[in-house]
């Protein structure tokens, strides 16, 4: 009996047979993930964007080990857990405070009470069809539901949860025609969950302007998105100016570990007893050495070299799909991109739900993993490259990739 519901412990994992056989992964290394029969993939999921140094990174996992050894739990303070905190205010500029949590999903909802706490507000609007976890409330509007496709004019709303639309500014300044009740709005610097989906120009700098005119603060969500474009919050790069902004994925190599960051007004509700706050491993010792050993070895990367190798990696596939007759286009960056079965990217969410092509986005899953390469079968799925993935091994995945195109072109021609 299969006593694992589902056979994974989270959806996102559930990946289709390839000729009738599962795919159990038994260790990571590097660039590269083996299956339970000794096969070796590239792996462009890497944990969904949590392993941006490569998986098993020796630094990183002496650390974890050596936390691991010296006790997981001591229940009160520690002495890694300040250390890591200075780690990660040292790279959010103005967001010098910190609260540790252990996932995204628990870092947005601290956030969102922060928001709540410092307004005394209620209600915090969301971007329609951005990921902002698994949570009742939050989910509002996640990626594929029907609620992100709200008509212009109308407002989902659940409980204490509303939603804006993507690139939409006039909705964005409707919202605050409608209520009065926003203490926050919560936004990504890219819909990378519904297929990179980035900001028009100017449409994130005029969210804030908007959220502050009104006294609501601006949530940046770089739980994906901080670290990935430098070593610090994608917002900042921009130059946006959140109040709060929740981290995650990246900044721990796979052990999991988030956190919120933010102005030290912005927080003062939970030093001064206005709001609460726990959490049994929330920065427990393992974390922060992951996290600490982690943040140094971004601090020594050089990210233009990896975006520019994931973009010649780009051009390289929509040319190849381009030569065997098929039409294909990329989104996002470098590093984490999206591939659209189309003549251009989509720029608004309702472009790209009705772009999507499941039939695609599966075949294309099983085409490169017969080519030793894994990726993300869903039809807004990513592909992201980790500083492991070196020039030898892109070349790697541009074989792959040649492979799968000659396939899928004679697959999709007999349909």
């Amino acid at each position: 009996m299969n006593n694992l519901v589902g056979d994974v412990s989270s959806s996102a994992r559930v990946l289709p047979d390839l000729e009738g056989e599962k795919l159990f992964i038994a260790r990571a290394e590097g660039p590269y993930v083996w299956d339970d029969t000794g096969r070796r993939y590239v792996d462009t999921a890497l944990g969904f964007g949590a392993v941006l140094v490569g998986h098993s990174a020796p630094e990183v996992v002496a650390n974890a080990a050596s936390a691991l050894q010296s006790g997981v739990a001591p229940s009160f303070a520690h002495v890694r857990e300040h250390r890591a905190a200075s780690a990660l205010a040292a790279c959010t500029g103005d967001l010098t405070k910190v609260m540790f949590t252990n996932s995204g999903s628990e870092a947005v909802h601290l956030a969102c009470r922060a928001a709540r706490a410092y307004t005394g507000k209620p209600v915090i609007a969301k971007l329609a069809a951005g990921f902002d976890g698994w949570f009742d409330e939050v989910s509002l509007g996640n990626v594929a539901t029907q609620d992100a496709l709200f008509a212009d004019g109308d407002r989902p709303v659940r409980d204490r949860t509303t939603l804006l639309r993507f690139n939409d500014v006039s909705d964005l300044e409707r919202l605050f025609e409608e209520r009065d009740d926003i203490a926050g709005i919560l936004y990504e610097p890219m819909l990378a969950n519904a297929g990179c989906l980035l900001p028009a120009p100017g449409y994130l700098a005029q969210l804030e302007r908007v959220a502050r005119q009104h006294g609501a603060l601006s949530i940046c969500d770089e739980v994906l998105m901080g670290f990935r474009l430098h070593c610090g919050l994608t917002s900042h790069l921009w130059g946006l100016k959140p109040d709060l902004a929740t981290v995650g994925k990246a900044i721990g190599t796979g052990v999991p570990v988030a956190a919120v960051v933010g102005r030290p007004e912005v927080i003062a509700p939970f030093e001064d007893g206005r709001a609460s706050r726990g959490g049994t491993y929330s920065g427990n010792p393992v974390a922060c050495a992951a996290l600490t050993s982690t943040l140094a070895l971004l601090g020594a990367q050089d990210y233009d070299v990896l975006v520019a190798r994931g973009d010649d990696l780009r051009r390289f596939i929509v040319a190849t799909f381009k030569a065997c007759g098929m039409r294909l286009q990329t989104s996002g960056y470098g590093n984490v991109f999206s591939i659209w079965p189309s003549e251009r990217p989509p720029a608004t969410y309702d472009r790209a739900a009705g772009e999507v092509d499941q039939r695609f986005s599966t075949e294309l899953h099983l085409a490169l993993r017969r080519h030793g390469v894994l990726v993300m079968p869903s039809a807004f799925g990513r592909l992201y490259l980790s500083f492991a993935h070196s020039d030898d091994v892109v070349e790697e995945m541009k074989r792959a990739f040649a492979a799968a195109a000659v396939q899928m072109a004679a697959e999709f021609a007999e349909h």
